[in-house]
C-alpha cells in the first residue's frame, strides 16, 4: 500500500463491573487524522492488502500498550475470501507478539444491500471465526439493510446497536420499542448488546433501565489516539 496508518482505541465499559470489557481499534492517520482520510484510499486492488495489515497493526499496537481487557478489530467481509486462509496473518501476528487470540474480537462492518449469495458468505465467515475461538460482533444494527438473516443463520457473540437508535431515546417511544424488541432477541440468541455512541446520561439511564450493560461512546470516553483511554462511569 502507498500509505500508512495507525490506531486510536475507545473502550468499551462494562457498568456492572465498572471495567473495561474491550477496546475497539478505529483506523487513524499517522498524526490523527480522522478514518475517512484513510478509509478513502481503500480500493478494490488493496482492500485485502488493507484488511490483512489493519489486523497486525491492531494486535502489534494493542500488544505494546499492554491491552488486558479484549480487543475489537473491524473487519471488511469484501476482503475475507476464506477465513482460514485470511486468519493466518492475524494467528502470526498474536504469536510474534504474545497476544492472546481468546481476547480477539472481530467486529463485522458492512453497509452494503446483502444479497443472499453475501449473507451465505458472512455467515461462513462468522461461523468459522467462532470455530477457531474468536469472537465475533455485528456493528451497526439498526442502520439500513436489516441483518436479521444473519441472526437467524449465524447469531454473533456481541450486537452493537446503531447510534441512529441510540440518540435522543430516552423521549422516542418508537425507537424505545425497536429497541426492546432486539434487547429480547439477543437474550434468547444467548449473545449480548453494546449500546453504541452514547453521549448523554439520558440515553444510558433508559438504556441501562432495560438491562444493557455494555455501553460505548463519548459519555464514557472519547478515542485516545495510540493509547488506552480510561473510561468515565455515570453516576
Amino acid at each position: 500500500m502507498d500509505f500508512s496508518f495507525t490506531f486510536a482505541f475507545q473502550p468499551i465499559v462494562d457498568v456492572l463491573n465498572t471495567s473495561v470489557f474491550a477496546y475497539e481499534a478505529l483506523v487513524r492517520g499517522p498524526e490523527g487524522q480522522g478514518a475517512m482520510s484513510i478509509l478513502s484510499r481503500v480500493n478494490e486492488r488493496n482492500r485485502y492488502a488493507f484488511d490483512q495489515v489493519c489486523r497486525v497493526k491492531a494486535v502489534k499496537l494493542a500488544a505494546k500498550l499492554k491491552m488486558e481487557p479484549m480487543l475489537s478489530i473491524n473487519f471488511m467481509p469484501n476482503a475475507v475470501y476464506r477465513a482460514e486462509y485470511c486468519i493466518r496473518t492475524t494467528l502470526a501476528a498474536a504469536k510474534t507478539y504474545n497476544f492472546d487470540t481468546r481476547k480477539i474480537i472481530f467486529e463485522l462492518t458492512e453497509d452494503e444491500h446483502l444479497n443472499s449469495t453475501s449473507v451465505d458468505h458472512l455467515v461462513s465467515i462468522i461461523e468459522a471465526y467462532k470455530e477457531m475461538g474468536f469472537s465475533t460482533a455485528i456493528d451497526d444494527f439498526g442502520a439500513g439493510f436489516s441483518r436479521y438473516n444473519i441472526m437467524m443463520a449465524s447469531p454473533p457473540d456481541l450486537l452493537k446497536l446503531d447510534m441512529g437508535l441510540i440518540r435522543n431515546i430516552h423521549q422516542e417511544p418508537n425507537k424505545q420499542a425497536v429497541v426492546a424488541g432486539i434487547i429480547t432477541m439477543m437474550r434468547q440468541l444467548g449473545g449480548q448488546i453494546i449500546a453504541e455512541g452514547v453521549e448523554t446520561k439520558e440515553e444510558y439511564f433508559w438504556l441501562r433501565s432495560q438491562g444493557i450493560s455494555l455501553y460505548q461512546g463519548y459519555l464514557f470516553a472519547k478515542p485516545g489516539f495510540e493509547c488506552l483511554p480510561e473510561p468515565e462511569f455515570p453516576a
